[in-house]
């Protein structure tokens, strides 16, 4: 990095500290904390929503996704701006009237004690691993560019989050994911750009395009109905949908963002913009990854992308090995670019049995390459038993720091660590806000002031800030992240929001139902992502029927009825 690109990065990252601490600077009781006042407009709502849903791992890990695996991912969206308008008519008119502060207050209400503790549990239990792991995503940026630790890193990215988020509440999360909004947007357009700018001067971007859907990186929609297959239109708009309800409609992270608005109107535009700009969004991530395939395609890509891994194997005895397998690696590419420059020379000659034969040779050198890159793998790992063989994470950050301009590569970084933070920032404050509504103000200290939350609401963020550092210090392992992260919240999701169908929607079910289906339904999810080879964007829909279908059955046989409440509990008001 040079000069230029510290500069930008230290800047972009001391503003938004600062500010952050500046905006929340005059918090004086919980509900300033927690809920900003109420006083949010609907384009800060939307901003803080995509912030927080949008992490580092987001624009880290999805454009290596669409260049080992093309542009399906998508799909995983497509159940989402269904899900908006939903939560816009069912959920945000009941949380304002009820004036909670957490979206689990209302199932003691409505069911009981233990169920609202059981569905906090449940969230907090995932929300803290999956922040530990949304810490760890940027820290293997300086590990990979600077050589720095890994866990000094996220120990680092932590603290930052912590100073912000620890005085200014859920005011100073808001007014700054704003701004790291900006910037993200900013940082992925120039970059998006510049892909394409790179490719050769014969190559225009239909060309390039044209290319891409040939290898198969263009595969944004698939009809075929398959429960294994993690990515497909019916898993995104089933179980998508199922995901996103659950997420946006229970998950204190995202309630929390949207209970901030300054009305029900401001709250539902929020969650509506959200709803509109996500899929494009992310459309448009995937195919910078796209591109960036295309780019490797007349520039010689690197057998393995995290090239700490790769320097270590080259200093040991396997060196001579490696780089044995990077001369065959060479030899392919050659043959791979003959490949290219024959299919584009056929496409624009309209010839379809040329056409056929160049993507069969285009198809054949990347079976080589695949091949060899298997090869380098296994002596990756003979050299380092420990090592992450799932380079995914770092193709996109390879790219970027070996090609992009000076300034632009520490914007691209601050970019990163801008969705990182904003994402992190609204984690610490859902866990602080359901930990001290939830726990502590409803079975620990029931009758103190005001005061003592405000004050004990910093501690507890504080302490979930140590606890998500340490969880972020054992996530090397987890493969992609953008995966690990959804595959995490698909194990729980599904039957939180069984709990707040059956509060919301069916009356017969008493609380004991409830809390024993969720229980029971849980531990079949855990059973099948063990045993099983459903792709886990199905547990969703899963663990949601399940809640619903055994509450309901035990509800039957026990032969009762619980009155349901006309509000919800309000402890937390």
């Amino acid at each position: 990095m040079t000069l230029t690109d510290w500069i930008v990065l230290v800047g972009s990252l001391s503003f938004i500290v600062i500010y952050g601490v500046w905006k929340g600077r005059k918090n004086t009781n919980i509900k300033e904390y927690l809920l900003a006042n109420r006083s949010m407009p609907w384009y800060t709502v939307g901003l803080s929503i995509m912030a927080t849903q949008a992490s580092a791992i987001t624009f880290l890990s999805a454009p290596g996704q669409a260049y080992s695996d093309g542009m399906r991912f998508v799909q995983f969206y497509f159940g989402l701006p269904v899900a908006m308008v939903v939560l816009c008519v069912t959920l945000v008119p009941i949380y304002h009237r009820l004036n909670v502060y957490t979206a689990y207050e209302y199932l003691e209400g409505r069911f009981d004690l233990k169920t609202r503790s059981l569905a906090a549990f449940l969230f907090l239990v995932q929300r803290g691993i999956s922040t530990g792991i949304s810490i760890y995503a940027p820290a293997i940026i300086l590990s990979t560019i600077l050589g720095w630790n890994t866990s000094l890193t996220s120990i680092l990215i932590g603290v930052l989050v912590l100073v912000y988020t620890v005085t200014g509440g859920s005011k100073a999360v808001s007014h700054t994911q704003m701004g790291q909004m900006t910037v993200i947007l900013t940082g992925m357009a120039l970059a998006g750009i510049l892909t394409v700018q790179f490719l050769p001067e014969h190559i225009s971007f239909l060309d390039a395009v044209r290319v891409a859907g040939k290898a198969g990186k263009l595969n944004a929609v698939d009809f075929t109905f398959d429960p294994d297959n993690e990515y497909n239109v019916w898993s995104g708009l089933i179980g998508g949908f199922f995901l996103s309800v659950s997420y946006f409609g229970t998950d204190q992270s995202q309630v929390g963002r949207y209970l901030s608005g300054s009305s029900i109107g401001q709250s539902r535009l929020g969650l509506l913009f959200n709803g509109l700009i996500k899929v494009p969004m992310q459309f448009a991530i995937l195919f910078i990854g796209a591109m960036v395939f295309v780019f490797y395609l007349f520039t010689p890509p690197p057998i393995f992308f995290n090239n700490v891994e790769v320097a270590k194997v080259k200093a040991g005895r396997y060196g001579p090995q490696y780089e044995a397998l990077e001369a065959q690696q060479a030899e392919v590419f050659k043959a791979r670019q003959q490949a290219v420059d024959g299919l584009l020379g056929a496409l624009r000659g309209g010839n379809e049995s040329r056409i056929a034969d160049a993507q069969a040779q285009l198809n054949a050198t990347d079976d080589q390459g695949r091949a060899i890159r298997e090869q380098a793998v296994e002596v990756i790992q003979q050299n380092n038993p420990a090592a992450d063989t799932n380079d995914t994470n770092y193709i996109f950050l390879t790219f970027v720091t070996n090609y992009l301009p000076a300034g632009l590569v520490g914007l691209l970084i601050a970019v990163v660590f801008s969705a990182s933070m904003g994402s992190i920032a609204g984690a610490f404050s859902s866990l602080t806000s359901t930990t001290i509504v939830d726990v502590y103000k409803r079975n620990v200290r029931p009758d103190a002031t005001d005061e003592h939350y405000l004050t004990m609401s910093k501690w507890i963020t504080l302490g979930w800030g140590v606890f998500c550092i340490a969880v972020a210090l054992f996530s090397g392992r987890v493969g992609n992240l953008l995966v690990a992260v959804n595959k995490l919240g698909s194990l729980f999701y599904g039957v939180i929001l069984g709990i707040f169908l059956c509060a919301f929607f069916v009356k017969r079910i008493r609380g004991s139902a409830v809390f024993y289906a969720a229980i029971l339904s849980q531990a079949i999810i855990f059973v099948l992502f063990a045993f099983s080879k459903i792709a886990f964007l199905w547990y969703n829909l899963i663990g949601c029927v399940l809640v619903l279908t055994i509450a309901l059955l035990f509800s039957v046989f026990s032969g009762k009825r619980q009155p349901v409440a006309a509000t919800g509990a309000g402890t937390g008001k």
